[in-house]
């Protein structure tokens, strides 16, 4: 092909349940494209998008991958997305890039929870999208019945494009509503033949009503309907464009992704029906002021456009994939980082195949590619001409809801198990690795179980080394409810000099910063001054580790109000070992108690999943604070201890089949309830 315009792209990504057959559906495009030559199947693990390790060991995609095939003379830019539910930021990536996409579900009469939450997501993001139902050959499929699963619950945004034909209860072929003409599946096509004659009068009423949607997205349209009666099938097909480009229609079709059955039809309809990136809304963006601007795919402009994955290879290095919104990207221009600041040079642009890459000399408006060797750019990283500074606003990737204690598997491996982490970080901004400035573990963020298994895979495979995953600790502190008078005597006879220092402390709730307050009550010099700073050095030590588990002691004010001294045996280090002393008589007289971190909790939910929400808050000792519904969902605002939600993330799952997600943020401290108490402390004892 020679240079591509903007007008002819399509951007599509491929969404929805796991397992519903997406990658197998990009196989069969970019099969029927002649962009590659053989159809793989991801049972064979030979497939062009689910090239890594990992995704053929499990049988699932873990990363976005992109692909482009060409039909009709358009430019298809095929975006495979995973539809796991740990890998959200890969979808939220993959949006960034496309323009429109083609949800992948399985023709089983239902929907999936996957399939549900991605049209959702579309729905309320405006972004065109076209169903194709999979696995119609599959025994105990049902077309129809799904089609009106789908129908049932989004109403008349689902438009039927396609009559199904059917025999045995299976879809062999269909109709096209708008055509009028007939094709029957054959195994990587389809064939033309007559409309049955028992079709006619439906295929009639479905295009009346295709044609009643169509005239509703314009006024000169409906001006025409009304007064003719009818519309031209160009005029039904600009309808359904601009109601698809709105998201008030949602074209649905069917067919068999392994059997590269229906395919071609969808491969039509994308290139009929799905805008063009000269046709999406603008995509927001704020200039050199901080001002908002909704920018356009221009190809006249100047070049800009966003790196929406990077891909970290300790062999190859960092390729950068980027969607060009305005002008040309060209090699060996020199552009602007705007989320940096810092210049890079283009040298080498790709266009990609899954892990293959093809070199081009440009990239237009619109269009899909990466580049490499870039030093200081990564992921919603924006790239512009100086001429043209522009920031992209970064993509909402999800923040994450598990966190796990990880180390290296084997001693004097660390520094590697987390320069690793460092490079998987720039593939993945959706985990995090940190010191817990509480508990001086290493703990790893991320957005599920799975998730976090995979990083450990990909660590051996990339990296040559193992991370071993563990439960977090949870940063209990002590602190004291009553007050306490102790004494602390150190005395050390060992032959030479001595050691002598007595102190005496007041122990009380209270300190003027919540976490430690001393105060110099002595009189007389019972207590010489140039000891006192060693009383105080002795009790900051004492309070890392409290009487009841050993957890560090907060809210404690401590006063010096008596001692005694020796004036030659009296040392500071006396009076440090004196203050620990009396820390420990104290303390365990003062109603020492336990404190655990209580977090917030904004759990969002379909309304038929409440009940079973609070029931299992009240389990884990959770405050029910109120209820709301926001965008037909509720939303549930609770309070409830960490050490009972280390898990919340799978459980939630698991309760609502995937619907529910949920967000925390620290509150508090509070006191642990009695038998809660006695299994920390024996726990920590252990």
């Amino acid at each position: 092909m020679g240079k591509i315009n903007s007008k002819d792209i399509r951007n599509i990504a491929i969404i929805g349940h796991s397992g519903a057959g997406k990658t197998s559906l990009a196989e069969a495009i970019l099969f029927n494209g002649k962009s590659i030559d053989r159809l793989g199947k991801t049972a064979d693990k030979n497939t062009v998008m689910d090239y890594d390790e990992q995704e053929m060991q499990r049988g699932i995609s873990i990363s976005l991958a992109c692909a482009y095939t060409y039909w009709d003379d358009v430019k298809i830019n095929i975006v495979d997305v995973p539809g796991f539910y740990d890998f959200e930021g890969e979808f939220e990536s993959a949006m960034r890039a496309v323009g429109s996409a083609v949800l992948v579900a399985d023709a089983t009469g239902s929907i999936a929870v996957g399939a549900e939450k991605a049209i959702d997501y579309c729905l309320r993001r405006h972004i065109p999208l076209m169903i194709f139902v999979n696995g119609i050959d599959k025994e105990n499929s049902n077309y129809v019945a799904t089609v009106e699963a789908f129908r049932e619950k989004y109403g008349k945004k689902i438009s039927p494009t396609h009559l199904p034909i059917l025999r045995d209860g299976k879809m062999k072929g269909y109709v096209s509503v708008i055509s009028g003409k007939a094709f029957e599946f054959t195994q990587g096509g389809r064939n033309p033949i007559d409309v049955p004659e028992n079709m006619v009068g439906d295929v009639e009423l479905l295009k009346e009503a295709l044609t009643e949607s169509a005239a509703e997205t314009s006024e000169e349209l409906l001006d025409k309907y009304l007064s003719e009666g009818t519309l031209t099938n160009d005029e039904i097909v600009a309808g359904v464009r601009k109601g698809l480009t709105v998201g008030d229609t949602v074209p649905i079709m069917g067919g068999s992704a392994t059997q590269n059955m229906g395919v071609i039809n969808l491969m039509y309809e994308i290139v009929d029906l799905l805008p063009s990136p000269f046709e999406r809304r603008p995509v927001l963006a704020s200039d050199e002021k901080g001002d908002v601007l909704s920018v356009v795919c221009d190809e006249s402009k100047a070049f800009s456009g966003q790196v929406f994955k990077t891909v970290a290879d300790p062999f190859v290095g960092k390729l950068n994939m980027i969607r060009v919104f305005t002008g040309t990207l060209k090699s060996g221009m020199t552009v602007y980082n705007s989320t940096t600041g810092e210049k890079e040079r283009i040298n080498t642009i790709y266009v990609m195949k899954g892990k293959k890459q093809e070199v081009v000399d440009e990239l237009v408006a619109g269009d899909i590619g990466a580049v490499n060797k870039l030093n200081n750019t990564n992921t919603v990283d924006t790239l512009c001409e100086e001429s043209f500074k522009i920031k992209y606003y970064e993509i909402p990737f999800p923040a994450p809801v598990l966190t796990m204690k990880i180390s290296a598997a084997k001693s004097g491996e660390e520094d590697k198990v987390f320069q690793g982490l460092n490079r998987l970080a720039e593939e993945d901004l959706t985990f995090k690795v940190e010191k817990d400035k509480d508990t001086g573990e290493t703990v790893i963020r991320g957005q599920g179980e799975t998730q976090l298994e995979v990083l450990c895979k990909k660590l051996k495979a990339k990296f040559g080394c193992e991370a071993v995953l563990g439960e977090p600790k949870v940063a209990f502190k002590e602190t004291i409810k009553g007050k306490a008078e102790g004494e602390g005597k150190h005395k050390k006879q060992t032959g030479g000099a001595g050691q002598f220092g007595v102190v005496n402390i007041r122990f009380e709730p209270g300190a003027s910063d919540g976490v430690f307050e001393f105060v110099d009550e002595t009189v007389g010099g019972s207590v010489p001054k140039q000891f006192i700073p060693a009383v105080e050095k002795g009790l900051r030590e004492a309070i890392q580790k409290g009487v009841l588990a050993g957890y560090p002691v907060v809210n404690l004010k401590c006063t010096l109000f008596d001692g005694k001294y020796h004036p030659v045996d009296s040392k500071e280090v006396a009076f440090v070992s004196a203050a620990k002393l009396a820390f420990e008589d104290a303390l365990t007289r003062a109603q020492p108690v336990i404190l655990e971190p209580v977090y917030s909790y904004k759990i969002i939910v379909p309304d038929n999943y409440t009940g079973d929400i609070l029931g299992d808050m009240n389990k884990r000792r959770g405050r029910i604070l109120g209820m709301e519904m926001v965008d037909g969902l509720q939303e549930i605002s609770a309070e409830a201890p960490l050490i009972e939600m280390l898990k919340y993330a799978t459980d939630l799952r698991s309760m609502t089949q995937g619907r529910g997600k949920f967000s925390s943020e620290f509150l508090c401290y509070e006191d642990v309830p009695y038998q809660a108490q006695e299994k920390i402390i024996a726990d920590a004892k252990k």
